[in-house]
Protein backbone atom coordinates (compact mmCIF):
# COMPACT_ATOMS: atom_id res chain seq x y z
CA UNK A 1 0.00 0.00 0.00
CA UNK A 2 1.94 3.22 -1.19
CA UNK A 3 1.52 6.12 1.96
CA UNK A 4 1.07 9.76 1.51
CA UNK A 5 1.57 12.22 3.48
CA UNK A 6 -1.29 15.39 3.29
CA UNK A 7 -0.57 18.43 4.34
CA UNK A 8 -2.67 21.24 4.85
CA UNK A 9 -6.39 20.11 5.31
CA UNK A 10 -8.87 23.16 5.28
CA UNK A 11 -12.17 23.06 3.20
CA UNK A 12 -10.59 21.52 -0.23
CA UNK A 13 -7.93 19.78 1.43
CA UNK A 14 -10.45 17.62 3.74
CA UNK A 15 -12.25 16.28 0.67
CA UNK A 16 -8.96 15.08 -0.93
CA UNK A 17 -7.22 13.15 2.03
CA UNK A 18 -10.75 11.31 2.15
CA UNK A 19 -10.90 10.39 -0.92
CA UNK A 20 -7.15 9.12 -1.16
CA UNK A 21 -8.41 7.39 1.68
CA UNK A 22 -11.00 5.41 0.21
CA UNK A 23 -8.46 4.67 -3.53
CA UNK A 24 -6.77 2.36 -0.46
CA UNK A 25 -3.86 4.59 -0.06
CA UNK A 26 -2.79 4.93 3.58
CA UNK A 27 -2.87 8.74 4.68
CA UNK A 28 -1.11 10.65 7.41
CA UNK A 29 -2.96 13.97 7.92
CA UNK A 30 -0.92 17.35 9.10
CA UNK A 31 -3.12 20.43 9.84
CA UNK A 32 -2.22 23.29 12.27
CA UNK A 33 -6.53 22.73 13.04
CA UNK A 34 -7.48 20.51 15.72
CA UNK A 35 -10.82 20.39 14.00
CA UNK A 36 -9.24 19.55 10.50
CA UNK A 37 -7.22 16.41 11.69
CA UNK A 38 -10.29 15.00 13.33
CA UNK A 39 -12.56 15.10 10.54
CA UNK A 40 -9.22 13.43 8.75
CA UNK A 41 -9.11 10.59 11.20
CA UNK A 42 -12.93 9.97 10.87
CA UNK A 43 -12.17 9.96 6.96
CA UNK A 44 -9.63 7.30 7.71
CA UNK A 45 -6.71 9.27 7.93
CA UNK A 46 -3.76 8.78 10.81
CA UNK A 47 -2.56 11.95 12.01
CA UNK A 48 0.86 13.29 13.14
CA UNK A 49 1.73 16.21 15.44
CA UNK A 50 4.41 18.04 13.04
CA UNK A 51 4.61 17.77 9.55
CA UNK A 52 8.16 16.84 9.88
CA UNK A 53 6.29 13.64 11.40
CA UNK A 54 3.72 13.14 8.47
CA UNK A 55 6.18 12.96 6.44
CA UNK A 56 8.70 10.15 7.73
CA UNK A 57 9.17 7.54 5.19
CA UNK A 58 5.81 8.29 2.58
CA UNK A 59 5.82 7.37 -0.91
CA UNK A 60 3.94 10.92 -1.67
CA UNK A 61 3.62 14.24 -0.23
CA UNK A 62 0.61 16.39 -1.11
CA UNK A 63 0.17 20.23 0.23
CA UNK A 64 -2.80 22.35 0.11
CA UNK A 65 -1.48 25.63 1.89
CA UNK A 66 -2.43 29.24 1.66
CA UNK A 67 0.42 30.98 0.54
CA UNK A 68 3.74 31.13 -1.54
CA UNK A 69 5.71 32.50 1.92
CA UNK A 70 4.29 29.34 3.62
CA UNK A 71 4.93 26.93 0.79
CA UNK A 72 8.16 27.63 0.73
CA UNK A 73 8.14 27.83 3.98
CA UNK A 74 7.95 24.53 5.03
CA UNK A 75 9.83 22.56 2.20
CA UNK A 76 12.89 25.02 2.14
CA UNK A 77 13.13 27.29 5.04
CA UNK A 78 11.40 26.64 8.33
CA UNK A 79 10.17 22.90 8.36
CA UNK A 80 12.58 22.10 5.81
CA UNK A 81 10.98 19.12 4.72
CA UNK A 82 12.84 18.44 0.98
CA UNK A 83 15.46 17.73 3.92
CA UNK A 84 13.65 14.86 5.75
CA UNK A 85 11.87 13.16 3.16
CA UNK A 86 13.43 10.29 0.68
CA UNK A 87 14.59 10.95 -2.19
CA UNK A 88 12.06 8.67 -3.69
CA UNK A 89 9.63 10.96 -2.30
CA UNK A 90 6.99 12.75 -4.88
CA UNK A 91 5.75 15.98 -3.84
CA UNK A 92 2.99 17.14 -4.87
CA UNK A 93 1.83 20.28 -3.95
CA UNK A 94 -2.07 21.74 -4.74
CA UNK A 95 -1.55 25.22 -3.37
CA UNK A 96 -2.42 28.27 -5.72
CA UNK A 97 0.75 30.34 -5.02
CA UNK A 98 3.21 32.41 -7.48
CA UNK A 99 4.84 30.48 -10.44
CA UNK A 100 8.14 31.47 -8.90
CA UNK A 101 7.16 29.93 -5.05
CA UNK A 102 6.55 26.81 -7.26
CA UNK A 103 9.60 26.91 -9.48
CA UNK A 104 11.94 27.54 -6.11
CA UNK A 105 10.44 24.32 -4.39
CA UNK A 106 11.15 22.36 -7.56
CA UNK A 107 14.79 23.67 -8.04
CA UNK A 108 15.02 23.26 -4.36
CA UNK A 109 13.99 19.13 -4.87
CA UNK A 110 16.05 18.96 -8.09
CA UNK A 111 18.89 19.20 -6.07
CA UNK A 112 17.97 16.79 -2.99
CA UNK A 113 17.00 14.17 -5.97
CA UNK A 114 13.40 14.47 -5.41
CA UNK A 115 10.36 14.64 -7.87
CA UNK A 116 8.18 17.52 -7.24
CA UNK A 117 5.60 19.07 -8.99
CA UNK A 118 3.38 22.13 -8.91
CA UNK A 119 -0.33 20.81 -9.19
CA UNK A 120 -2.95 23.51 -7.94
CA UNK A 121 -6.56 22.22 -8.33
CA UNK A 122 -9.83 23.87 -9.68
CA UNK A 123 -13.67 22.60 -9.06
CA UNK A 124 -14.47 23.90 -5.56
CA UNK A 125 -15.09 22.47 -2.73
CA UNK A 126 -18.27 19.86 -3.92
CA UNK A 127 -15.27 18.56 -6.72
CA UNK A 128 -12.75 18.16 -3.70
CA UNK A 129 -15.20 15.86 -1.64
CA UNK A 130 -16.59 14.11 -4.67
CA UNK A 131 -13.09 13.53 -6.07
CA UNK A 132 -13.76 15.16 -10.00
CA UNK A 133 -11.17 18.08 -9.50
CA UNK A 134 -9.68 19.52 -12.24
CA UNK A 135 -5.38 19.41 -11.64
CA UNK A 136 -3.35 21.74 -13.34
CA UNK A 137 0.34 20.45 -13.40
CA UNK A 138 3.70 22.05 -13.65
CA UNK A 139 6.78 19.66 -13.65
CA UNK A 140 9.02 17.53 -15.42
CA UNK A 141 7.33 15.13 -17.66
CA UNK A 142 8.63 11.71 -15.22
CA UNK A 143 7.34 13.68 -12.24
CA UNK A 144 4.42 13.95 -13.51
CA UNK A 145 3.93 10.46 -14.34
CA UNK A 146 5.13 9.38 -11.17
CA UNK A 147 2.14 11.48 -9.41
CA UNK A 148 -0.16 10.13 -11.64
CA UNK A 149 -1.56 7.94 -9.53
CA UNK A 150 -2.13 10.17 -6.59
CA UNK A 151 -3.62 12.77 -8.35
CA UNK A 152 -6.19 10.46 -10.42
CA UNK A 153 -7.53 8.98 -6.73
CA UNK A 154 -8.63 12.86 -6.25
CA UNK A 155 -8.93 14.28 -9.76
CA UNK A 156 -11.12 13.78 -13.10
CA UNK A 157 -9.49 15.74 -15.51
CA UNK A 158 -5.20 16.15 -14.93
CA UNK A 159 -2.96 18.14 -17.27
CA UNK A 160 0.46 19.10 -17.87
CA UNK A 161 0.96 22.71 -18.58
CA UNK A 162 4.63 22.51 -18.96
CA UNK A 163 7.71 22.77 -16.69
CA UNK A 164 7.98 24.29 -13.05
CA UNK A 165 5.33 26.99 -12.56
CA UNK A 166 3.40 25.89 -15.23
CA UNK A 167 0.47 24.98 -13.64
CA UNK A 168 0.30 28.09 -11.39
CA UNK A 169 0.14 30.32 -14.26
CA UNK A 170 -2.41 27.90 -15.86
CA UNK A 171 -4.34 28.51 -12.17
CA UNK A 172 -4.16 32.13 -12.08
CA UNK A 173 -5.57 32.45 -15.86
CA UNK A 174 -8.47 30.04 -15.06
CA UNK A 175 -9.40 31.78 -11.87
CA UNK A 176 -9.16 35.12 -13.44
CA UNK A 177 -11.54 34.12 -16.13
CA UNK A 178 -13.84 32.46 -13.24
CA UNK A 179 -13.83 35.91 -11.41
CA UNK A 180 -14.96 38.09 -14.88
CA UNK A 181 -17.64 35.29 -15.61
CA UNK A 182 -18.89 35.16 -12.31
CA UNK A 183 -19.46 38.89 -11.80
CA UNK A 184 -20.75 38.86 -15.65
CA UNK A 185 -23.41 36.02 -14.65
CA UNK A 186 -24.46 38.17 -11.50
CA UNK A 187 -24.80 41.84 -13.28
CA UNK A 188 -27.08 39.60 -16.02
CA UNK A 189 -28.87 37.54 -13.23
CA UNK A 190 -30.37 40.52 -10.95
CA UNK A 191 -30.95 42.49 -14.25
CA UNK A 192 -33.46 39.82 -15.36
CA UNK A 193 -34.84 39.70 -11.60
CA UNK A 194 -35.13 43.43 -11.61
CA UNK A 195 -37.22 43.39 -14.73
CA UNK A 196 -39.69 40.55 -13.35
CA UNK A 197 -37.82 37.26 -14.78
CA UNK A 198 -37.30 33.92 -12.44
CA UNK A 199 -33.95 33.80 -11.74
CA UNK A 200 -34.47 29.82 -11.75
CA UNK A 201 -36.36 30.04 -15.41
CA UNK A 202 -33.35 32.67 -16.58
CA UNK A 203 -30.49 30.46 -15.47
CA UNK A 204 -31.97 27.53 -17.50
CA UNK A 205 -32.43 30.21 -20.77
CA UNK A 206 -29.24 31.30 -20.54
CA UNK A 207 -27.43 27.82 -19.85
CA UNK A 208 -28.45 26.20 -23.17
CA UNK A 209 -28.05 29.85 -24.95
CA UNK A 210 -24.82 31.64 -26.03
CA UNK A 211 -24.42 32.91 -22.40
CA UNK A 212 -23.89 29.16 -20.52
CA UNK A 213 -20.99 28.82 -18.56
CA UNK A 214 -19.63 27.47 -15.94
CA UNK A 215 -21.02 29.56 -12.60
CA UNK A 216 -24.20 29.75 -14.16
CA UNK A 217 -24.73 25.88 -14.85
CA UNK A 218 -22.63 24.46 -11.80
CA UNK A 219 -22.27 27.10 -9.37
CA UNK A 220 -25.17 29.45 -9.74
CA UNK A 221 -24.85 32.49 -7.90
CA UNK A 222 -28.69 33.35 -7.20
CA UNK A 223 -29.93 32.01 -3.86
CA UNK A 224 -33.13 30.00 -4.38
CA UNK A 225 -31.90 28.18 -7.71
CA UNK A 226 -29.41 25.27 -7.03
CA UNK A 227 -28.96 22.97 -4.24
CA UNK A 228 -25.95 22.48 -2.60
CA UNK A 229 -24.16 25.75 -3.88
CA UNK A 230 -22.62 28.14 -1.70
CA UNK A 231 -25.89 30.42 -2.54
CA UNK A 232 -28.27 28.20 -0.59
CA UNK A 233 -26.31 28.44 2.28
CA UNK A 234 -25.78 32.17 2.28
CA UNK A 235 -22.60 32.17 1.08
CA UNK A 236 -21.11 29.77 3.34
CA UNK A 237 -18.98 27.14 3.19
CA UNK A 238 -17.20 27.79 -0.54
CA UNK A 239 -14.22 29.47 -2.19
CA UNK A 240 -14.02 32.30 -0.42
CA UNK A 241 -13.75 36.09 -1.15
CA UNK A 242 -10.02 36.54 0.11
CA UNK A 243 -8.77 33.37 -1.74
CA UNK A 244 -10.19 34.63 -4.88
CA UNK A 245 -8.52 37.90 -4.30
CA UNK A 246 -5.31 36.34 -3.78
CA UNK A 247 -5.76 34.45 -6.75
CA UNK A 248 -6.60 37.62 -8.52
CA UNK A 249 -3.85 39.94 -7.33
CA UNK A 250 -1.06 36.67 -8.65
CA UNK A 251 -2.67 36.97 -12.11
CA UNK A 252 -2.25 40.76 -11.72
CA UNK A 253 1.44 40.37 -10.40
CA UNK A 254 2.18 38.19 -13.54
CA UNK A 255 0.51 40.40 -15.74
CA UNK A 256 2.92 43.34 -15.10
CA UNK A 257 5.51 40.81 -15.37
CA UNK A 258 4.53 40.07 -19.05
CA UNK A 259 3.04 43.41 -19.20
CA UNK A 260 0.08 42.02 -20.50
CA UNK A 261 -3.56 43.37 -20.94
CA UNK A 262 -5.98 42.32 -17.79
CA UNK A 263 -8.59 45.28 -17.91
CA UNK A 264 -11.56 42.99 -16.76
CA UNK A 265 -9.17 40.82 -14.60
CA UNK A 266 -8.10 44.29 -12.72
CA UNK A 267 -11.88 45.39 -13.24
CA UNK A 268 -12.95 41.83 -11.16
CA UNK A 269 -10.40 42.12 -8.51
CA UNK A 270 -11.33 45.95 -7.91
CA UNK A 271 -15.14 44.92 -7.33
CA UNK A 272 -13.94 41.49 -5.40
CA UNK A 273 -12.20 44.02 -2.94
CA UNK A 274 -14.81 46.03 -2.54
CA UNK A 275 -17.64 42.95 -1.97
CA UNK A 276 -14.84 41.55 0.66
CA UNK A 277 -14.31 44.96 2.51
CA UNK A 278 -18.30 45.08 3.27
CA UNK A 279 -17.78 42.01 5.78
CA UNK A 280 -17.89 39.10 3.09
CA UNK A 281 -14.14 38.29 3.14
CA UNK A 282 -15.01 34.88 4.37
CA UNK A 283 -17.80 34.25 2.37
CA UNK A 284 -18.27 32.43 -0.99
CA UNK A 285 -16.99 34.61 -4.16
CA UNK A 286 -20.20 33.73 -5.70
CA UNK A 287 -22.21 36.20 -3.51
CA UNK A 288 -20.76 38.93 -5.13
CA UNK A 289 -24.40 38.78 -6.28
CA UNK A 290 -25.26 41.17 -3.51
CA UNK A 291 -23.12 43.96 -5.29
CA UNK A 292 -25.94 44.06 -7.99
CA UNK A 293 -28.91 43.47 -5.64
CA UNK A 294 -29.18 46.74 -3.95
CA UNK A 295 -32.71 47.48 -2.71
CA UNK A 296 -34.13 49.46 -5.59
CA UNK A 297 -37.62 50.80 -3.14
Amino acid sequence: MATVAFIGLGNMGGGMAANLVKAGFDVTAFDLSTVALSAARDAGCKSAATAVQAIEGVDFVVSMLPSGRIVEGIYIDGDKLLDAMATHTVVIDCSTVAAENSQRVAAAATARGIRAIDAPVSGGVAAAAAGTLSFMCGGSEEAFAAAQPVLEAMGANIFRAGDAGAGQTAKICNNMLLAVHMIGTCEALQLGVDNGLDPAVLSEIMGKSSGGNWSLEKYNPYPGVMDGVPASRDYEGGFMNLLMLKDLGLALDAAGLSQSSVPMGSLARSLYTMHAGNGNAKKDFSGILELFSTDKE
